[in-house]
């Protein structure tokens, strides 16, 4: 009896940590005490993953003797990933350094090159001489036989290490969100996207980004409206199939015809992003002896469509302080320098889901909108600089003006509307009107949603030696805008993907 009671208190503790053991496992809960809560999954990252039923495995390259910033985007990853798969077993990850195999280094590296894995090169200081290393900040996400390559690295040429790693760590979340819900939504579960044609829009080199990335999230096809003087009524049923039309950079009149065809469709419950304006100039024929050029007007037979549903595209042009850079000949040797013109105005977003959280939208010779009252609702996507003025057809606008520290008090004009969403209940332009042919069942009014932004080139990549560059990234000058972001979370909206916006704007406060 005397040896019980000496054993029971061993005993109690036994069974306690027996149960507790029991419990921690039928209980388990992650706590994030970060003040940004970084570690705590969004919604819509759960919703997605939620869908995952089988294997998904992570291999994340980013692993061996790294620098202290690269070593904290290797930390914040696997913290990450280590929440995606608490949340869902069925996601895996390993890291893995290609670097530590010293008899197959050479190969590796080639392996990786060749799948399009592009390295980081850094300098190493070791006992006091400095080395060259190469980082492989990239993972890839394998799933049901596909796997998709990931660039953890956000680069930003006028960004130092420390701003890129924290840029990096912000947008995780969303890479391997939206690279999982890429690999898991079927093909032909996507909803489609038409890119207009037929009216002298951007040929597709110039899109080449934008077009390539919403191609990974949904089904894109070319869709010309040629075919509406010979049948109209198939052309309007064919339209009707798609969710989300985009019309960039149209320079050919519409025809009543056309229009007719793009009302109905509205009016059906399609959604539709355009990027237009109502001037005309070329910013390369600003390269001629007078390094000058006139402001035209651009008719394309939409004014009364866009009037219809709430909004007026002006035939002028928005000049502004708060702009983006150009590159300008210095002197005679042709040295080039940038200089800030006015008429590449930025446009700041408001606290809207589509333009929140953004860097700047840099516009090319863009126009100001202005919003009607309507049965529609207008919201503000993109405005300039309260530094900003206006500048009328047959205007002429000079490159002498970079040089020129324009006063102040002649930019009062207030921030200028350059993107609106209109969505509710759209009126048809032909309401009691003719109609230009006759179908079954017209609308005179429906509920919609429409984008419009009043400069095409803010969807147009440059293009250097004939490749498509990133949206967003001026070659001259080495900046990166918000252009790419502000347009994927405009086709998100549209087409009611709002949880990828979230999870894009999600801020890390490092």
């Amino acid at each position: 009896m005397s040896n019980l009671k000496f054993i029971k208190p061993y005993i109690i503790v036994f069974i306690s940590f027996v149960v507790i053991n029991i419990l921690s496992n039928k209980i388990f809960k992650r706590f994030d005490v970060t003040l940004d809560h970084r570690y705590t999954l969004s919604e819509a990252s759960k919703n997605i993953i939620s869908e995952i039923d089988s294997p998904l495995i992570i291999d994340v390259f980013l692993e061996g003797d790294l620098n202290p910033d690269f070593k904290k985007l290797s930390n914040e990853t696997k913290f990450l990933l280590e929440e995606y798969s608490a949340f869902n077993n069925n996601i895996s990850f390993t890291f893995l350094d290609p670097l530590e195999d010293v008899v197959n280094r050479d190969k590796n590296i080639q392996n990786l090159f060749n799948r399009g894995l592009a390295p980081v090169e850094l300098s190493v200081k070791i006992d006091g001489k400095l080395s060259q290393e190469l980082v492989f900040p990239w993972a890839l996400v394998s799933y049901n036989g596909e796997t998709k390559k990931i660039n953890l690295l956000k680069e930003n040429l006028n960004s130092n290490e420390e701003q890129i790693i924290s840029n990096s760590i912000g947008g995780l979340e969303y890479s391997f969100s939206d690279s999982i819900k890429i690999l898991s939504t079927p093909k032909e579960e996507r909803k489609k996207i038409a890119n207009l044609k037929g009216n002298s829009q951007y040929n597709d080199i110039y899109v080449a980004d934008f077009l390539s990335t919403i191609n990974q999230h949904y089904r894109l096809a070319a869709f010309t409206l040629d075919s509406v003087s010979k049948a109209p009524k198939k052309t309007l049923e064919e339209l009707k199939k798609y969710d989300l039309i985009i019309s960039a950079g149209p320079n050919e009149k519409f025809t009543d015809e056309e229009k007719f065809v793009l009302d109905q469709y509205q009016l059906n419950g399609g959604k539709s992003l355009w990027l237009t304006e109502n001037i005309l100039i070329n910013k390369d024929s600003l390269n001629n002896s007078s390094l000058s050029n006139v402001v035209f007007p651009k008719d394309l037979n939409l004014n009364d469509y866009f009037f219809s549903y709430g909004l007026r595209i002006n035939p002028n042009l928005i000049s502004s302080k708060v702009a983006g850079l150009i590159e300008v000949a210095k002197n005679s040797n042709n040295q080039y320098v940038p200089k800030i013109f006015p008429y590449y105005p930025l446009g700041y977003g408001n606290k809207s889901v589509i333009s929140n959280n953004l860097n700047p939208v840099k516009f090319d010779f863009a126009s100001q909108i202005d919003t009607l009252k309507n049965t529609t609702k207008k919201t503000i996507l993109l405005q300039t600089s309260p530094l900003s003025k206006i500048k009328g057809n047959f205007s002429s606008i000079n490159l002498s003006e970079t040089f020129r520290d324009a006063a102040q008090g002649k930019f009062n004009e207030g921030p200028q509307n350059t993107a609106v969403l209109i969505n509710g209940n759209f009126t048809s332009v032909f309401k009691n009107k003719l109609k230009p042919f006759n179908i079954k069942n017209t609308l005179d009014n429906g509920d919609s949603k429409m984008i419009v932004i009043s400069d095409s080139e803010v969807i147009k990549n440059d293009i250097i030696k004939g490749e498509p560059q990133t949206l967003g990234y001026d070659k001259w000058t080495g900046q990166s805008y918000g252009n790419k972001e502000f347009l994927l979370n405009c086709v998100n909206y549209l087409l009611d993907d709002t949880g990828l916006i979230d999870i894009r704007n999600k801020y890390i406060s490092l």
